[in-house]
């Protein structure tokens, strides 16, 4: 038996016990990304590393043993430090996108890959509650919205980039004409917010501070909610209908509703700030030369607003949209709307105001000679389909399933469990700190039925070699090559789906990256 302290925590463990299994008895939490309980220690990853005191080394736990007298440190700066060069180096080497280009260039960050494999499946509902988590109002931004997001498609470079706008419009379409979705909302805090502009971001404010808990009223001179988007637009381009039914969707949320009422005019900024526990301006551009009766900070182009948190000079006083900078984009108003919710939401359950959370996010960067053909690979084959925005009925289901199976799915197939991106974000690794000249060429591996195998995602971990040595495997998965060049791959260049006869899904809930995962695609009917 050997008596160690770790963290000033003194514990007892049998011979044989490393490190990591003393701080897991502790219940002290060492991250690791080649460890698995039941293997043998592959220490290649150098995540798990913690600081000897006695020593002042740097050692891996999942492979150094426990001895009598150890003082551990597992979370100092030396540690932290370790960590974070160990990631960047494994990120240096890392070739692929956690999100897809359009995912990233969209204003909103809509999960469009997800939704286009819904639309694949049938699965419109489902479809319809991805949009929503981000775009409140898919049906009225499927008609007005002039699609960045398809500027960043890498299908663009092939041919046509997927119709994206089209299709979320597709979505919303599917949303009014069926049962209402209504997002589930949190139990009733009690807190009161007063919403000043019931256009876009006001009302993509009211949409998701609802969902929080917190009641809304939505002010606005107007005498119905809308803003620009019905005083600007014209009712051929945004039929009524469609704006009045999202729109709907806010009121059935719970939130309500003063119209042909004015900041400043029949209504004070005080007065408000006084009844409501938070207030979120979302007038629109700011034409008054007179901006006293806001009694806050402005900046040249409106209301003087922290970046992230959309906080202005007075405490609990927020501001969105073109109210603070002027935009010619509906869905940067909807984004700036839910921004906005979030810090209103942590403003009001008494925490840091931090605004949204933002994800490590890997870029590829743009395509290589060859390698668009490896994406090519698994989407339809085919031109993009262009529906005028004023004949929506002209795209059907078979259309609409047609053009998002165009997609390359250019997106991590494991985006929430890859491990390497989670521990990426918590230590602020940095994925260029150690980028050499040039990256590796991409390759998308398809030999198994139900697996997808990237090799330029792979950080050599050993896990799935062993896991189909353990199960016996007839060829199993091996390490091929030597140095840098070393990869993992079936023996005798076999294909991956006699390597994983038996343990595919083992080993893609093994690997800690999305370089083993399941292909997750709907199977695509065959081009005309």
């Amino acid at each position: 038996m050997h008596t160690l302290t770790i963290n000033g925590h003194s514990t007892t463990v049998p011979d044989g016990a490393t490190v990591l299994d003393a701080a897991r008895g502790l219940g002290i939490r060492i991250p690791t990304l080649c460890h698995r309980e039941g293997h043998e220690p592959f220490t290649s990853c150098m995540l798990c590393v913690v600081e000897d005191r006695g020593t002042g080394r740097i050692i891996p736990s999942c492979s150094a043993r426990a001895v009598d007298g150890m003082e551990i440190e597992t979370d100092s700066p030396a540690v932290r430090d370790a960590r974070k060069v160990a990631l960047e180096l494994l990120l240096s080497d890392h070739e692929g996108d956690c999100e897809a280009p359009c995912t990233r260039i969209c204003p909103a960050h809509l999960n469009i890959p997800l939704m286009l494999r819904q639309i694949i499946a049938g699965a419109y509902r489902e479809a319809l509650v991805t949009t929503k988590e981000t775009i409140p109002f898919p049906a009225v931004l499927g008609r007005i919205c002039p699609a960045p997001c398809e500027k960043g498609c890498r299908r663009a470079q092939h041919d046509d980039a997927v119709p994206i706008c089209i299709l979320k419009r597709f979505v919303g379409d599917h949303g009014l004409s069926a049962e209402p979705y209504l997002p589930p909302c949190a139990p009733a805090s009690g807190k009161r917010v007063a919403i000043i502009g019931a256009g876009p971001a006001g009302l993509s404010a009211a949409f998701y501070l609802q969902q929080l808990g917190h009641a809304c009223t939505v002010f606005d001179r107007a005498g119905e909610p809308g803003g620009a988007l019905r005083s600007a637009i014209p009712g051929e381009r945004l039929p009524r209908a469609v704006l009045d039914g999202e729109i709907g969707i806010v009121r059935l949320l719970g939130a309500a509703f003063r119209m042909n009422t004015a900041l400043g005019r029949d209504v004070a900024i005080d007065h408000l700030r006084s009844e409501f526990d938070a207030v979120v301006i979302a007038i629109g551009a700011i034409v008054d030369a007179d901006t006293s009766f806001l009694k806050l900070g402005m900046a040249k182009g409106g209301i003087k607003a922290q970046v992230h948190t959309h906080e202005t000079s007075e405490r609990g006083v927020f501001a969105c949209g073109d109210a603070v900078h002027a935009n010619r984009m509906a869905v940067r108003a909807v984004a700036a709307g839910r921004a906005t919710a979030a810090s209103v939401g942590q403003f009001l359950s008494g925490g840091a105001v931090t605004g949204l959370h933002t994800r490590f996010d890997s870029m590829l960067g743009r395509l290589r000679e060859g390698e668009m053909a490896q994406f090519l690979e698994g989407a339809r084959p085919g031109p993009g389909l262009h529906v005028p925005s004023d004949r929506p009925e002209e795209l059907g289901e078979a259309d609409a399933r047609a053009q998002a199976e165009r997609c390359l799915h250019c997106d991590c197939r494991k985006p929430e469990e890859c491990a390497l991106r989670n521990y990426a974000g918590e230590y602020d690794a940095k994925q260029r700190r150690y980028a050499g000249a040039a990256r590796r060429q991409v390759e998308i591996v398809r030999q198994h039925a139900s697996v997808v195998y990237e090799p330029g995602k792979c950080i050599k971990c050993g896990l799935c070699v062993t896991i189909t040595e353990q199960a016996r495997e007839e060829l199993g998965l091996t390490f091929v090559g030597r140095g840098f060049d070393v990869r993992v791959a079936a023996p005798f260049s076999e294909p991956l789906s006699r390597a994983l006869a038996r343990t595919a899904d083992e080993c893609v809930a093994a690997c800690p990256t999305g370089a083993l995962a399941h292909s997750g695609a709907a199977p695509r009917q065959p081009a005309a």
